[in-house]
């Protein structure tokens, strides 16, 4: 009775697996991100990573990252859920609009602050390889803070690119 479990557990596994040469279930973005404060605050720069699905193919790609800046007195932590729409471009080339919330974590000369926010971003990825395994990114992006002060910033992100099959 186990085998026989065992055995249809496997063949339902296989039914729902990916076919060969079809596009990642994931890809996950690694890399760093400089970004400039409009409000004042001056240059900050620290790692980003996120991971990246695509729930509905050539209409909307999902990106859930977590990036730590280091600026003057300060770091901050954010943590975003984009909605893309992807084009494209070529076989090594695609390019994505997206944008969406952002929940900012800000640690300024002792105090701490949590705050919601939007994003706006740019994405360009470029797959050196046609099997589309390994590449690299850059995502300009904007990004504006709804608590006090309403700080904005641009930045600009850009890494390896991990597809996960």
């Amino acid at each position: 009775m186990k085998s026989l479990l065992i055995v249809s557990l496997l063949c339902a596994g296989n039914g729902f697996a990916q076919p060969a040469g079809k596009d990642a279930a994931a890809i996950i973005e690694i890399g760093g991100a400089p970004s400039l404060s409009l409000s004042g605050d001056g240059w900050s720069f620290g790692p980003t990573i996120a991971v990246e699905v695509t729930p509905i193919e050539k209409r909307l790609e999902l990106e859930m990252g977590v990036t730590t800046s280091f600026g003057h007195h300060s770091q901050e932590w954010d943590m975003d859920l984009l909605f893309k729409k992807p084009w494209t471009l070529s076989e090594k080339v695609e390019f994505m609009i997206g944008a969406g919330p952002v929940w900012i974590r800000t640690r300024k000369c002792s105090v701490t602050t949590n705050a919601a926010g939007g994003e706006a971003v740019l994405d360009f990825m470029f797959w050196p390889s046609a099997k589309r395994r390994l590449g690299w990114y850059l995502e300009p992006g904007y990004e504006y803070s709804f608590g006090r002060g309403h700080d904005r910033s641009v930045g600009i992100s850009g890494g390896l690119l991990i597809a996960i099959r």
